[in-house]
């Protein structure tokens, strides 16, 4: 087929006095007004809304009920750090060689946000999700651990890691993660992707004889799509937390440095034994 055939989508013309492309719903601003989320910032929204609440409003597109912003919070905080995991390294090795860059250092330890650490939140988000895509309006437990069972024997078989389940430290159990469900619970707000997590738990360990706990990341992207955010964004989301938690390994690097010692140890160690 030709491409004259094909339909194209006319492409904008950024010429035009008001180009439609260019156009916004999160904020914008004039000489004496600074708007957000359709709101007026400095009338509407500062000393009311909180950082969590306005997140959630510029994803979502409205604001959170008191539950809802009580358990944005939880998820947020239970994932702003985890000690030294190698993205807080990163960022304070990165501060050790440029420490007139503080925004590097940040980026360098969000950069950090993969498949073993702060990513499962968003993985699991997806992955769960995905599994509930056809069955929105039917989550009984009956087909949920049906649900369960589908998305457990893809992974298996593919020999692929199920999302949500295991810890390089928590190996038991991730103190996190039942507060997540008691909290939700409380609130009324135990939705279909936290419920479908837990069954996942359990079949996975009925298929391969191996209990793995369900880590607090990967119930807490649970919890975040069941409470609307979207679950390509869950990701994102949770850097607001662990940028947080990365400031503060900065700030206290500039106090008490582990990165240049850490250096100087592993240069040391490295060095190639001279012989007799």
């Amino acid at each position: 087929m030709s491409s004259t055939s094909r339909t194209e989508l006319p492409l904008p013309d950024p010429r035009s006095p008001d180009p439609e492309y260019l156009q916004t719903s999160i904020g914008w601003s004039t000489a004496d007004r600074i708007t957000l989320a359709g709101q007026d910032l400095p009338a509407d929204i500062m000393g009311r809304l909180s950082l969590t609440e306005l997140a959630y409003l510029l994803l979502t597109k409205r604001e959170p009920t008191a539950g809802q912003r009580r358990l944005l919070d939880a998820v947020l905080v239970s994932l702003a750090d985890h000690g030294l995991t190698p993205s807080a390294l990163a960022a304070r090795l990165t501060y050790t060689g440029a420490p007139e860059a503080i925004q590097g250092a940040v980026a360098a330890g969000l950069l950090g946000a993969g498949s073993v650490f702060l990513g499962p939140t968003g993985d699991t988000a997806q992955f769960l999700a995905q599994a509930l895509r056809d069955h929105a309006g039917d989550t009984d437990d009956e087909t949920l651990h049906e649900v369960a069972r589908r998305a457990v024997a893809a992974r298996v078989a593919a020999s692929e890691r199920v999302p949500g389940l295991g810890h390089p430290v928590h190996r038991v159990t991730d103190p996190r993660t039942p507060r997540l469900y008691e909290l939700a619970e409380e609130e009324g707000l135990l939705g279909p992707h936290l419920r479908l997590l837990r069954l996942v738990a359990t079949v996975h360990e009925e298929t391969t004889g191996r209990r793995l706990p369900i880590n607090g990341a990967g119930a807490g992207g649970a919890l975040l799509v069941d409470l609307g955010v979207p679950p390509d964004s869950v990701r994102g989301f949770v850097l607001i937390a662990r940028t947080a938690g990365l400031v503060a390994h900065i700030a206290e690097e500039a106090e008490h440095p582990i990165g240049l010692p850490l250096w100087l140890e592993v240069e040391e160690r490295t060095q190639p034994e001279v012989g007799d």
